[in-house]
């Protein structure tokens, strides 16, 4: 296949559909020919080692594959593959003859939709985030499971990949600090696939491995009908698709940190871990990252042997350093704490908590949520009950401890971590700071404050919206003012006011920990 057959191809009189015009993006594996309502893709043949396209058997074989894997995350977008027969000059679509080529028929959508394009325009939403967080997270958990007897199920073959980078990245730097980096960094990755094992070994028995999408970033999610969908995903490699769930949640984080976007990326890991409920990931989470950075790194490198330009040249260069960086700073010992919110149902704790994730790096745990995984959802019939149904008095006590439990493995995972539940009664508070004190983390206690007619317009809105995993009422909160037992002096110590109704309180307290806790 040649230039010759893409240059063919844009004659309107192929296609049985109208033409609006003809536009070509090519990449270093592919040509896409759009033209208005549909495009074409068709795969170079090219074998990169990582990828052998070579074959026209291999190039129809992974157009099929690339249409099978999508159309799991994607409807109405990726069509047919189609054989083109005829000759390079004269090309046809259609198997009346001996076929030259295939293509992957796709409904064709403006470039402007893209993510990376909505960003770079600033108009990425916390909706459009959260949209892509759940529909990763549904993903992984639709998405088959990989067998433990596979060869990819070890802890040797989830690593291999990550060893490869540093063989592929060596020869090509000459620089004497980039090669000092690159060497600590081997290292870091060399401690942490020792000490993470028993983890890896874990994640490939229980099913973490999966048939996963395997290059998430914002390039490769769009608005399609007013959707967030996620598309493109690896087909051409099997060890770079099937991985670990938290490696291919990694790459998005990773890739918003890298837009300068930790907000976000913070949303988005907050996001995913709620609608999974894999907070054992957060252990091998800066692992996962620095890979997937030093992966991006590789590539902005491979072009290199190609360029002549010297400009160009340092632009690459500069490129891979951002990455090498990027990867770097996920060594770093970060600083941790314990934060709960303290007050009654609908106060504004959830935003409070939500604040303190996209600032400081935190990890949102939500008793709504954690009940709920617990034990289903509240019976219509006891809606509205203090203490009934998923709310006695032996349901909120297994709630809260396993919020304990997740709050001690995340502290210990290195991450800060803040607690969003009511912690309306003492012994609560307390085994929430016993948990502080065995990891060693400053505590902190988060009195939320806001009146009552501003609570119950709050709970008129997310009632509204039908979104919320709360089932609390304002007789809930009426009841909950009631049995409500107040900080005692000692706790006052370590606690803070947050008049949540009033976003200066807030900033404020954001402003405080970061001066306390520097390197959060």
């Amino acid at each position: 296949m040649s230039q010759a057959l893409i240059t063919a191809l844009q004659n309107p009189a192929l296609y049985p559909h109208p033409v609006e015009q003809f536009q070509v993006i090519e990449t270093h594996i592919s040509w896409v020919v759009l033209t208005g309502p549909f495009a074409y893709k068709l795969k170079k043949p090219v074998n990169f080692g990582f990828l052998d396209f070579t074959e026209l058997s291999a190039r129809q074989h992974f157009c099929k594959e690339e249409l099978r894997l999508n159309q799991r995350l994607t409807q109405g977008l990726y069509l047919e593959v189609l054989p083109i027969s005829g000759s390079v000059d004269a090309p046809q679509f259609g198997s009346d003859g001996p076929v030259i080529e295939y293509a992957l028929k796709m409904r064709q959508f403006p470039q402007s939709q893209l993510l990376s394009e909505v960003q770079a325009r600033g108009e990425l939403s916390e909706a459009h985030i959260d949209a892509l967080a759940k529909q990763i997270a549904d993903f992984h958990g639709s998405t088959p499971a990989v067998a433990a007897s596979h060869a990819l199920c070890t802890p040797e073959a989830i690593v291999a990949p990550m060893r490869q980078n540093f063989e592929q990245i060596r020869p090509i730097l000459s620089d004497a600090a980039d090669l000092q980096q690159l060497e600590a960094l081997e290292a870091w990755t060399e401690a942490n696939c020792a000490r993470l094992e028993p983890l890896l070994a874990a994640r490939a028995a229980n099913g973490s491995i999966r048939e996963c999408h395997g290059d998430i970033h914002l390039g490769n999610a769009t608005l399609l009908d007013d959707q967030v969908v996620l598309f493109d995903c690896i087909e051409f490699n099997e060890p770079f698709r099937l991985i670990d769930i938290a490696s291919d949640a990694a790459f998005l984080a990773m890739d918003l940190e890298d837009r300068g976007l930790k907000a976000h990326a913070w949303r988005v890991v907050n996001a995913w871990l709620e609608h999974t409920g894999d907070y054992a990931a957060l252990e091998l989470l800066n692992f996962y990252k620095a890979y997937r950075a030093l992966v991006r790194a590789k590539v902005a490198l491979f072009s290199l042997a190609h360029q002549t330009d010297a400009v160009q040249k340092a632009v690459t260069l500069r490129q891979y350093r951002n990455y090498a960086n990027l990867a770097e700073s996920y060594s770093a010992i970060p600083s941790s704490f314990l934060a709960i919110t303290h007050g009654v149902s609908a106060v504004g704790k959830s935003h409070v908590a939500m604040r303190l994730v996209e600032a400081l790096g935190a990890v949102r745990l939500r008793s709504d949520v954690e009940r709920k995984r617990l034990f289903g959802e509240q019976k219509d019939t006891d809606l509205g009950k203090l203490s009934a149904g998923i709310y006695t008095q032996d349901a909120s006590a297994a709630t809260y401890q396993r919020l304990h439990q997740l709050a001690e493995a995340t502290l210990r995972a290195g991450f800060p971590v803040v607690i969003d539940a009511t912690y309306l009664k003492h012994a609560q508070r307390d085994a929430a700071g016993q948990v502080a004190e065995n990891c060693g983390a400053p505590f902190l206690i988060l009195e939320c404050h806001a009146p009552d007619e501003v609570i119950a317009s709050w709970l008129e809105q997310r009632n509204a919206a039908g979104n919320d995993p709360s089932d609390a009422t304002m007789d809930v909160v009426k009841a909950q003012h009631a049995s409500r037992e107040a900080l005692s002096e000692q706790e006052l110590l370590h606690s803070k006011r947050v008049d949540t109704h009033e976003s200066a309180s807030l900033d404020t307290l954001i402003a405080r920990i970061r001066q306390r806790l520097p390197g959060v």
